[in-house]
């Protein structure tokens, strides 16, 4: 790999579509790399966008490189402090993952400004990208509070550090303007997937909501969707 110039590179994660991200270590610290394949959905120059606007506000990636050639496309960020929310130690101590990745994603979304956001992840925006729009989604709940949604809140984009406290964010290609709701009925739903059954009103504790079932309802299958 080119961008490790001698360096060590360690695999660290492979999606479901074929997209791997490589971590980068030497005496200069730690990078990471995520590539794609030519025809990929994902696209990483959209990621790199919304990082490097993010990044005046909140605690994500640094962008140092991104580009694409024949063989796919490829995104360079600095490494952030702190441990994948899924890493053995954490999926062990679930009370603690679960509240961080509440505090973690109201603080993201108490930081990103709404108004000068100019990505949408809207219902509108993501329905026009669907094929057949279901007929329970063509009546979307009212907007409970707008802010700039992760876009793929899943526990996996959450770092937390050593004293147990969220310490970044990752993942960013989907990064939107949208009811907070979007976030939340899948990073809930998500901590189920990840740490068993019974974690949802933990999450929103520490978020500081209350449970919504209908906007959750809503919200998750929009996610199957589109």
């Amino acid at each position: 790999m080119a961008l490790a110039a001698g360096r060590q590179v360690r695999a660290v994660w492979t999606n479901e579509l074929g997209g791997r991200t490589f971590e980068i270590s030497g005496a200069d610290g730690r990078q990471f790399v995520k590539w794609a394949p030519p025809d990929s959905e994902f696209c990483l120059a959209n990621e790199a966008a919304r990082l490097r606007w993010a990044v005046n506000f909140a605690v994500v990636p640094w962008v140092l490189g991104n580009g694409s050639n024949e063989y796919g496309q490829w995104l360079l960020t600095a490494a952030l402090p702190g441990e994948c929310a899924i890493s053995p130690r954490w999926k062990a101590d679930p009370a603690t993952a679960v509240a961080a990745l509440g505090a973690g994603l109201r603080a993201l979304h108490d930081a990103l400004p709404v108004e000068t956001c100019p990505f949408s992840w809207s219902v509108h925006t993501r329905l026009a990208r669907a094929a057949e729009i279901p007929p329970e989604l063509r009546d979307p709940p009212p907007v409970d509070r707008l802010v700039v949604c992760h876009g793929d809140p899943c526990s996996p984009n959450t770092l937390i550090d050593d004293s147990g406290n969220w310490s970044g964010h990752v993942d960013f290609e989907e990064m939107g303007v949208a009811d907070r709701w979007a976030d939340l009925a899948v990073a809930t739903w998500a901590a189920t997937w990840n740490y068993g059954p019974g974690w949802e009103n933990a999450l929103l504790e520490a978020y500081g909501i209350e449970p919504d079932p209908a906007r959750t309802a809503y919200y998750r299958r929009l996610w199957e969707t589109c």
